[in-house]
């Protein structure tokens, strides 16, 4: 028709209009007469011209950024921009080697972290499913398959049980259907769905003449017309706001962003300091110069970036073995800083598979045990076990089940899948717990005929023959069969319905559905006539009424295990579902999520999610959120941190997510959580570690210089620790195993990040130790051997330092013999590879002549070990003794005292409140024990 009347076709502004209609307010032939298309379809020509009108049936996907670009974003960080300009320092004054080694390392850092994201991406790619390669669609009258990408506005598609729904289209014809919209609106349950008008404005999930892409087909048939396709259907319209959300930093990056300021001030600062000693020291501008490049090598962690992306690549890795995959690595460590987690029910928290918990028959209400669409199971009364097969109306009740039912039970090997609607599904697997097979049912008791289920009638009947007699089989809604039903089945024997039978079985109904259950009535009708044939007529008023189902999606084991262990951890879970309010409270129920706090929002549409997460950040929280669908999607990108699932989980909501469920299953989000806040232990001891030798070694030269005139190390001996030592036996800090207690600790503030007052008072205290040891064992070894012996053991000293460092540095608060003297067994391994490369450097001779050492004796070794045994042994006692000394601030900011309860102590000078007191204390005491000590030792004023 369109081609004698080109006139007549869809433009793409009229299109853009249509996409806003409200289809669901039209009949099915005005809505074809608005698509300017006919039952027969759209004739191939015409289809050819909307599809280049319109464009492919896809969803526009964000482009990858080219494998370069991903290279170089391994750069962005304030600690790398610093090590650049260190490397440029080092080319200028000739230090090539210098800056050669600072260059390898950058590398070395970048290249870890592009491989490990590139492996996110790819297996990012074999998890994403394919969205429905062919679609059935009517044209000039014919069904034909085309590709998903050629569906266009006006076609007519033709849907069976099982497909992928291609695009939004309004329903036109419809047979027994049910659509699986889960993905879109939350709903676990399928939707009935039909041809009638709807009235006024209705809620997504409640528009049932109309059918949705990314939708699947449970069970029926239908034949719908294309209202909208590509980014103009809803799931569009969803991957399309998800555009508007802004990327934030992570807590990781932002931590590290603060560090690296630090840092940039620390150098400046020190340099300026450390050229006005020079000058007032009289050494001259090249002197003066190497000493301040030594102090920015000193000051700057060079090993950071490298150890940080390996412990996140590691990090990445272990979360793998649990089921989870990262796709972005700074994102590891993020969900251990969670506060709230926030969860989708269908198949996250649930199994998403309907099971049948109770049965209602012959006045007895028994449970069934299992969970799922495994066969095991028992059925109890009065909490004992029974046989059910000498239950005679126990199995007929199971027997109408199996043979008034559409689905399939399969085995692949590991039971059970359903192929068919889920609620038939529950009733076949709920047979097979008692012995009854549906293949053996339905040979025995072949069907003859069937009234489809359909919303309007409410209930589904099947005729079979069974020796020699014809039976029909109903199962439906508990009113509607009530209305049917002239009996009821009492001690094996029907008699007729009265009025408190119907009382008691609504009452019971009623309990069930309470109790979130789906509840379904089963009867059967002797079949009168002699043809094959069952009408309506053969089953009103005439049902004789067996019994009752009880079936829900019931929650994961392990999810509530999950749940207990989140609030263990001070970690708060909200359930988000599309559900109705009695599932959502019953399921909340079972998983015992907290009733005096809002832990669960019930019938939320797509944009209420992004709200609430939006809404929870604005409250100061680290939210984690979890789902799979298209509506999950938006929520998934504006929080911290966002879940999808791997096997349910749509495109759309894989690609807003930073981390994959491979097993869709929320205990390995709160295993995701334990992990991240071990992976955020560990960057706090590589940071205690690597600051404190470097403000360490930074003391050493501002010391060394402004009591001796020299210094006791070269920058190229600095490089050495920092860059070799340091960052070898940092790695392994960064692969400590987990404590235990990662759970039992409360989440981290926001705002605190990885540095907290408590950690930099014990990097202080550990730079003062080495920054004096390294000068006084350099001092007495330059009277005794010379400046060049006396500078090798110096740096041997600030080495042993570090190997023994490393040790305590395994935790804050735990003795290595608490945690295990050889449980990381990394520390060895880098321990003797440390030793070896130190002592080639000391021996070696052209290792000798690049880093200005010579050979050293037992005596100068012994010598070296003092300030790292001291510190070990001093370390070792406070554990045992104040094992929290260092803790403030750890968890929560640190902050004064209200107004009612300050406290204030004397200092010369003046008072100080209380926060303050104990580092001003220490800090006084500790600069007056110096300046005496350094007297009695005769160092030059």
């Amino acid at each position: 028709m369109y081609e004698n009347n080109r006139a007549n076709r869809v433009t793409v502004d009229t299109y853009k209009n249509m996409a806003e209609k409200k289809w669901y307010n039209l009949s099915p032939n005005e809505a074809l007469n608005k698509l300017a298309s006919s039952r027969s379809g759209l004739s191939p020509s015409e289809a050819r011209s909307r599809l280049q009108e319109h464009g492919p049936n896809e969803l526009e996907r964000k482009k990858k950024a080219p494998a370069v670009l991903l290279f170089l974003r391994q750069f962005r960080s304030p600690l790398v921009y610093i090590l650049l300009v260190a490397a440029v320092v080092e080319f200028f004054v000739g230090k090539y080697l210098d800056a050669s080694v600072i260059l390898a390392v950058l590398l070395l850092m970048a290249a870890i972290g592009f491989v490990q994201e590139g492996r996110a991406e790819r297996a990012m790619e074999a998890l994403k499913e394919m969205a429905a390669p062919k679609a059935r669609v009517r044209r000039d009258g014919k069904v034909q398959e085309v590709e998903f990408g050629e569906v266009v506005p006006g076609d007519i598609l033709v849907l069976e049980s099982g497909d992928k729904v291609p695009a939004d289209a309004r329903l036109i014809e419809v047979s027994n259907l049910k659509v699986n919209e889960a993905s879109l609106t939350g709903e676990s349950i399928a939707v009935d769905k039909h041809t009638s008008t709807l009235s006024g404005k209705v809620a997504l999930a409640d528009r049932k003449n109309m059918v949705y892409m990314g939708t699947i087909i449970n069970s029926g048939r239908a034949s719908a017309v294309v209202t909208a396709t590509g980014m103009s259907t809803e799931m569009g319209r969803i991957a399309t706001s998800l555009q508007e959300v802004e990327p934030e930093q992570t807590p990781l990056q932002k931590s590290i962003g603060t560090l690296g300021r630090y840092i940039v001030f620390l150098v400046l600062g020190t340099c300026a300091v450390l050229v006005a000693v020079g000058i007032w020291r009289g050494l001259d501008w090249l002197e003066i110069f190497l000493v301040a490049v030594a102090a920015a090598v000193a000051a700057i962690p060079e090993g950071l970036p490298a150890v940080v992306t390996v412990v996140l690549a590691a990090g990445m890795r272990y979360m793998a073995s649990r089921n989870a995959l990262i796709r972005r690595l700074v994102a590891v460590e993020t969900l251990g800083s969670a506060t709230v987690i926030c969860s989708d029910k269908t198949g996250t928290l649930t199994m998403n598979e309907m099971t049948v918990r109770k049965l209602y028959v012959d006045g007895k209400l028994i449970d069934i045990t299992g969970e799922g669409y495994g066969v095991e199971g028992d059925f109890r009364l009065d909490d004992k076990a029974i046989d059910p097969e000498k239950e005679d109306p126990l199995m007929l009740l199971l027997k109408i089940g199996v043979l008034c039912n559409n689905a399939l039970l399969s085995s692949d090997g590991e039971c059970c899948n359903i192929v068919g609607d889920p609620t038939e599904g529950a009733l076949l697997v709920a047979a097979a717990k008692a012995g009854l097979n549906e293949e053996e049912m339905e040979e025995a008791h072949p069907r003859l005929d069937e009234i489809p289920f359909q919303s309007e009638r409410r209930y589904m009947a099947t005729l079979h023959q069974s020796n020699g007699s014809r039976a029909i089989y109903v199962k439906g809604a508990v009113e509607k069969l009530l209305e049917m039903s002239q009996s009821i089945l009492k001690d094996g024997k029907p008699v007729p319905l009265k009025k408190a039978d119907k009382e008691a079985i609504t009452e019971v109904s009623d309990g069930m559905a309470k109790d979130a259950m789906r509840v379904m009535a089963l009867a059967y009708a002797e079949h009168p006539g002699k043809r094959a044939e069952i009408k309506e007529e053969h089953v009103e008023g005439k049902l004789v009424l067996v019994g009752l189902a009880g079936m829900i999606d019931p929650p994961r084991r392990e999810a509530i295990e999950a749940v207990k262990q989140a609030k263990k951890a001070g970690i708060k879970v909200v359930m988000i579902t599309g559900d109705n309010k009695l599932t959502a409270e019953s399921i909340a129920s079972e998983l015992k999520l907290p009733e005096e706090k809002i832990s669960v929002f019930a019938r939320v549409e797509p944009v209420l999610k992004l709200k609430i997460v939006t809404a929870l950040k604005k409250r100061g929280h680290i939210v984690a959120m979890t789902g799979d669908g298209v509506n999950d999607a938006p929520a998934l990108k504006a929080a911290d941190i966002g879940v999808a699932m791997g096997i349910t989980g749509t495109d759309v909501a894989k690609e807003a997510s930073d981390m994959v469920l491979v097993d869709d299953n929320f205990a390995s989000v709160v295993a995701a959580v334990e992990e991240g806040r071990a992976i955020f232990n560990r960057l706090r001891n590589v940071i205690l570690f690597l600051l404190a030798t470097g403000m360490g070694e930074l003391l050493a030269l501002v010391f060394g210089v402004l009591l001796l005139g020299m210094a006791p190390l070269i920058a190229l001996q600095i490089l050495w620790v920092n860059l070799v030592t340091g960052t070898v036996m940092a790695m392994s800090l960064g692969l400590e195993p987990k404590v235990g207690d990662e759970l039992s600790t409360p989440p981290r503030h926001p705002k605190v990040g990885l540095l907290f007052p408590g950690l930099l008072l014990r990097i202080g205290f550990l730079a003062l130790m080495l920054g004096i040891g390294t000068v006084l064992v350099f001092k007495f070894m330059e009277a005794a051997v010379g400046l060049e012996e006396a500078r090798t053991i110096a740096f041997c000293s600030v080495v042993i330092f570090e190997w023994l460092l490393a040790f305590n540095a395994r935790s804050d608060q735990y003795t290595i013999f608490q945690l295990g003297v050889f449980r990381n067994r990394w520390l060895f391994v880098s321990l003797s590879a440390a030793v070896l490369l130190q002592i080639a450097v000391v021996y070696t001779p052209f290792l000798q002549t690049a880093f200005d050492t010579v050979p050293i004796g037992i005596t100068g070794w012994g010598v070296a070990l003092i300030p790292g045994v001291a510190i070990f042994i001093i370390e070792t006692v406070r554990k045992s003794i104040r094992p929290q000394l260092f803790n403030r601030g750890k968890w929560q900011p640190a902050t004064g005292l209200s107004s009612k309860k300050k406290r204030v102590f004397r200092c010369r000078g003046g008072y100080v409140k209380k926060p303050y007191a104990q580092g001003i204390i220490i800090g006084k005491f500790l600069l007056a024990g110096l300046r005496r000590l350094f007297k009695k030792l005769g160092f030059r004023q």
